[in-house]
C-alpha cells in the first residue's frame, strides 16, 4: 500500500479502534475533507477479514466488479443482450477504471451510484415498467448514499443530468412525471440516509456556524464551514486553503477521455451516428431515451469540470454514460467501427513496436538496488493523481523489462487481432488484449512498490528498539510508514496541506513540531527514529549533524534514521556513503 492509499486505510483503522464513525482522524488530527462512506465500509472489510492492506482494497475492488455489471444490465434493459453486454466490457477493460481503481478513492463508488441513480430515473418514467414506486426509492437511496460518499457533487450529478434530460423531453412541468418520480417522499429517504452523519459531524466539530467566505492559515470554523464552504465553493471557484491540489489544463480533460476510455474511444465517432433527437417522451422508445440521459449525462459532467479545478479521475461517473452509448453503436455496427478497429491495430502496433524498442534500448542496462535510483523527481506534479508518470526516465525500463515484455505481447496481440478478425471477435481481442496489458502494469506496479510506498521503513521500526517516532514532512508522504506500524509520529514542519485545517482545532494533539523543537528531541537520551527522504539529508546534517543521523533502514530513496547507535550495527559506514552521495548530488 503506496503512501497515499495508506490514509484511507489508516482512517478506517483509527475509526473501528476509537469508536468514533463521525470524525476522521489521522495522527489524531481531525481529517475534515471527505465524506465518509469508503471509511465505513473499510472498517467493515477490517471487521471481517483483520487490519490488512489487502482488505482495505475489497470495498474499491468489489465496487469496480458492481460497477461493470450495473452498466452491462442497465445495456441490456436499454438496448437488448448485445449492447448490454459490449456496454460492460467496455466498462471492465476500459483503461480509466484500471488505472483510478489502483488508489483508494471513492470515485468508482460515487460513478455506480451515480449509474444507479440514473438507471432507476428512466425505470421510474417508463411506462411499462411494473413497479415505478420501488425504482423512485431506488433512485433516493442512490442519493442519499452519493452525498455519503462523495457530498454535493454525488447528488448533483444524477439531478441535474435528470432535470436537463426531463426539459428536453418537455416532462419538467409534467405533473404525472413527477408523481412517478415521488419527490417528497425520495427527499425524505435522503434526509434519513445522510442528515445523521452530518449532523453528528457538526456537533462533534464546532463552531456551528461561520459566515465567512475567507479561508487562510490559522483559521478555524468546525466542521460545517469547511466541509461545504471551503470543501465544496471555495474549491469549485479555485478559492480553496490551503492549496494542496493541482488541475487538469482543460484541453488536456477532454482529451484525455481518450486514453480512459481506451481502447473502446476509438469507436466513439460511431456514436455520432446514432439519434439523439429531443422529440416528446411518449415519441422515442427506450433506447433512445437511454441515449439521450446519456448524452445530458455526460455532457454536464464534462462540463461542470470545465469551470472548475479538476483530478484526472474525476470525470469517471461519466464513464458508464459513455460506455452505454459506445455499447450501442457497437452492436449496431457499421463502418465507423470498421475504420475504429482499423484505426486500434494500427495504435496496437505502435505501441508494441515502442515497447520493443525501448526493451533494446535498455537491454544491456544495470539495474542495481530499487527502481527509485533511476527515477527522476518532479514533486510540483505529484498533486496530479498520474504525477508520478514524470518521473519515469529510459534508465528506469531496465527495471521493468518483463511487464515491458508483456506489454509488447499484449499490443502485438491486439493488433494481429483486430487485423484477422471484425465485428464481434475484433471486440475480444481488444478485450484480451486489455487483460494482459492490466497484468503487465500490475507488475510494474509492483516495482515501483518501494518507491511509492514505505513499508520497508515501518517493517525495519518493528524490528528495531523502542524508541519516538518524528516524521518529517507532511503525514501524506509517509502515510504508509503510521499504517503498517501502526503507531502515531511527532510530524517535522507538517503542519501543511490536509492536516493543517485540523491543527488549529481547540482538541488537536500537538503533534506538529519545528527544527528547534526537533533539534532538542534529537539530541535528548531519548531513542527517536526519523524518517525522511534521502534529499533531506543535508537540512538534516545542518540541524544535528552528520555523526548523530544513524541510518537503520532505506528503501525507494526513503530513510529510517535514528540518534542512537544500534547494537551489531554496520550502519555507521552506510551512513558515510549516503552522505557522500547526498553531497555529490
Amino acid at each position: 500500500m503506496d503512501d497515499v492509499d495508506a490514509v484511507q486505510a489508516q482512517i478506517a483503522r483509527n475509526m473501528l479502534a476509537s469508536g468514533d464513525w463521525a470524525t476522521a482522524r489521522l495522527d489524531g488530527v481531525a481529517y475534515l475533507e471527505k465524506a465518509p462512506l469508503i471509511y465505513w465500509t473499510i472498517a467493515v472489510s477490517y471487521k471481517l477479514f483483520g487490519v490488512r492492506d489487502w482488505a482495505a482494497r475489497i470495498p474499491v475492488a468489489l465496487s469496480a466488479i458492481a460497477l461493470c455489471w450495473l452498466t452491462a444490465a442497465f445495456g441490456l434493459w436499454a438496448f437488448g443482450k448485445p449492447a448490454g453486454f459490449y456496454a460492460g466490457l467496455c466498462m471492465a477493460t476500459c483503461l480509466g477504471l484500471f488505472l483510478f481503481t489502483r488508489i483508494q478513492i471513492p470515485d468508482v463508488m460515487l460513478t455506480f451510484t451515480v449509474a444507479l441513480a440514473l438507471w432507476a430515473f428512466l425505470r421510474a418514467l417508463d411506462e411499462e415498467e411494473p413497479h415505478p414506486r420501488f425504482w423512485a426509492f431506488v433512485l433516493a437511496a442512490s442519493l442519499g448514499t452519493g452525498l455519503l460518499l462523495k457530498s454535493l457533487i454525488g447528488m448533483l450529478f444524477p439531478v441535474a443530468a435528470g432535470a436537463i434530460y426531463l426539459g428536453l423531453t418537455r416532462q419538467l412541468f409534467s405533473s404525472h412525471a413527477w408523481k412517478r418520480l415521488q419527490p417528497v417522499s425520495g427527499l425524505l429517504i435522503v434526509i434519513l440516509i445522510a442528515a445523521p452523519w452530518h449532523i453528528l459531524a457538526a456537533l462533534r466539530n464546532p463552531p456551528y456556524f461561520a459566515f465567512t467566505l475567507h479561508s487562510g492559515p490559522g483559521e478555524y470554523h468546525g466542521f460545517l464551514w469547511f466541509f461545504f464552504i471551503n470543501e465544496q465553493l471555495l474549491r469549485f471557484l479555485n478559492l480553496r486553503y490551503p492549496r494542496d491540489y493541482n488541475t487538469v489544463p482543460r484541453l488536456y480533460f477532454w482529451l484525455l477521455h481518450l486514453v480512459w476510455l481506451f481502447p473502446w474511444s476509438l469507436y466513439l465517432p460511431a456514436v455520432g451516428k446514432l439519434s439523439f433527437r429531443p422529440l416528446s417522451y411518449g415519441s422515442m422508445d427506450r433506447a433512445g431515451r437511454t441515449r439521450l440521459l446519456a448524452l445530458c449525462w455526460t455532457g454536464f459532467i464534462l462540463i461542470f469540470f470545465t469551470f472548475s479545478t479538476t483530478q484526472e479521475y474525476y470525470s469517471m461517473p461519466c464513464y458508464p454514460a459513455l460506455a452505454l452509448l459506445l455499447g450501442s453503436a457497437m452492436a449496431m455496427g457499421g463502418k465507423w467501427i470498421e475504420r475504429g478497429t482499423k484505426a486500434l491495430s494500427v495504435i496496437t502496433g505502435a505501441a508494441a513496436l515502442a515497447a520493443l524498442t525501448i526493451l533494446f534500448l535498455v537491454r544491456n542496462l544495470p539495474a542495481p538496488g530499487d527502481i527509485s535510483s533511476a527515477l527522476t523527481a518532479h514533486p510540483e506534479a505529484y498533486t496530479l493523481s498520474l504525477g508520478h508518470m514524470e518521473d519515469l526516465t529510459l534508465a528506469s525500463f531496465a527495471y521493468l523489462r518483463f511487464p515491458l515484455l508483456l506489454a509488447a505481447i499484449a499490443f502485438l496481440a491486439g493488433t494481429l487481432g483486430n487485423l484477422r478478425v471484425a465485428g464481434q471477435r475484433a471486440f475480444f481481442a481488444a478485450a484480451l488484449m486489455m487483460v494482459l496489458f492490466f497484468h503487465a502494469a500490475r507488475l510494474a506496479l509492483v516495482v515501483f512498490d518501494p518507491y511509492l510506498s514505505s513499508r520497508p521503513l515501518a517493517e525495519a521500526l518493528l524490528r528495531a528498539p523502542q524508541g519516538e517516532l518524528i516524521v518529517d514532512d507532511q503525514y501524506y508522504t509517509f502515510s504508509s510508514v503510521f499504517f503498517y506500524a501502526h503507531r502515531g509520529a511527532l510530524l517535522l514542519n507538517g503542519r501543511v496541506n490536509n492536516l493543517e485545517y485540523g491543527s488549529y482545532a481547540p482538541d488537536a494533539p500537538r503533534v506538529f513540531i519545528d527544527d528547534v523543537q526537533f533539534q532538542n528531541l534529537w539530541r535528548s537520551p531519548v531513542r527517536h527514529y526519523l524518517v525522511a527522504d534521502r534529499s533531506a539529508l543535508p537540512r538534516l546534517e545542518t540541524l544535528v549533524g552528520r555523526s548523530s543521523l544513524i541510518v537503520v533502514a532505506q528503501s525507494g530513496g526513503k530513510l529510517l534514521l535514528t540518534n542512537q547507535s544500534l547494537p551489531l550495527s554496520s550502519i555507521p559506514s552506510l551512513t558515510n556513503e549516503l552522505f557522500r552521495k547526498s553531497q555529490a548530488g
